[in-house]
């Protein structure tokens, strides 16, 4: 029996996606191959030679391209320090919209607003606020409320679906038994929505963690490693740069596997 012939419109198709897919990752594969050089690698093709020279010197020699260690940390801590209110916040917003209640409409609408405000404007406004009450900016104050505004509606549309497919009969069931209301939300609640809190514990710590517009005017006078990242491309002279690309994005992804660990870990415990 002979292979199905394919219609022009599959290859058609096909030729779309590869584009696609170098349009999005070609970007980032040459920044990979640009930072795999020697001592003597430049900013621009073609590779004089392959080697790890650059990546290791960010930790082994003193760079004079920006504060890096000191800059990451900071992403790290805010990312963390986000990531934890996002999920709680979130959490607490979901469980009390699974009824309605007086103004819970204007509350929606006023969480939501926050993702159609551009970025900038969000950041002078928090900016200003700080000002006015003679609180000094900072990435663990300004910057973490600016982070917030940005990752919180994230977390409260995707609660809000959670519970709106939730199975009350499991909860329901709980009380027949006798659970008080913390035992239900512990023993019936909480495991079953694990796996949906770890996907926003990720959505938060990752928006977070790049997060670079609404960081620009509320970080004081540390940056976070994004902010660090933008103004090394004003000296940077050396592939160094793209070494730091290449090692935050092995961290972005380790991060991810992490929590794609611990989501299967308690998605299988639900099987169970």
């Amino acid at each position: 029996m002979g292979l199905k012939k394919r219609s022009p419109t599959f290859y058609i198709l096909a030729a779309f996606f590869v584009l696609f897919v170098l349009f999005m990752y070609g970007p980032m594969f040459a920044i990979f191959t640009l930072s795999l050089q020697g001592q003597n690698g430049a900013l621009t093709f073609p590779v004089r030679s392959f080697g790890f020279y650059w990546i290791k010197s960010l930790f082994l020699q003193q760079q004079r391209i920006g504060d890096f260690g000191a800059a990451f940390q900071r992403s790290l801590l805010l990312g963390l320090l986000v990531m934890a209110l996002t999920v709680l916040i979130g959490l607490m917003a979901g469980l009390a919209f699974r009824r309605r209640f007086p103004g819970s409409r204007v509350i929606f609408y006023l969480t939501i607003s926050s993702l159609i405000v551009p970025s900038v404007l969000v950041s002078l406004g928090i900016g200003i606020a700080f000002s006015l009450l003679g609180i000094e900016t900072n990435w663990y104050s300004s910057g973490l409320a600016g982070h917030l505004t940005w990752t919180l509606p994230f977390a409260f549309l995707i609660m809000i679906g959670v519970f709106n497919r939730f199975n009350l009969s499991y909860e329901e069931a709980a009380r027949d038994l006798g659970a008080s209301e913390w035992q239900a939300f512990k023993e019936v609640i909480l495991p079953l929505i694990a796996p949906s809190l770890i996907g926003v514990a990720l959505f938060g710590f990752t928006l977070s963690y790049d997060e670079f517009t609404r960081t620009s005017l509320i970080s004081g006078g540390r940056n976070t490693l994004p902010l660090e990242i933008f103004g090394m491309t004003t000296n940077v002279t050396t592939p160094a740069l793209y070494a730091l690309g290449t090692v935050t994005t092995v961290f972005s992804f380790c991060i991810i596997g992490i929590a794609f660990a611990a989501f299967q870990f308690f998605s299988r415990r639900q099987q169970q």
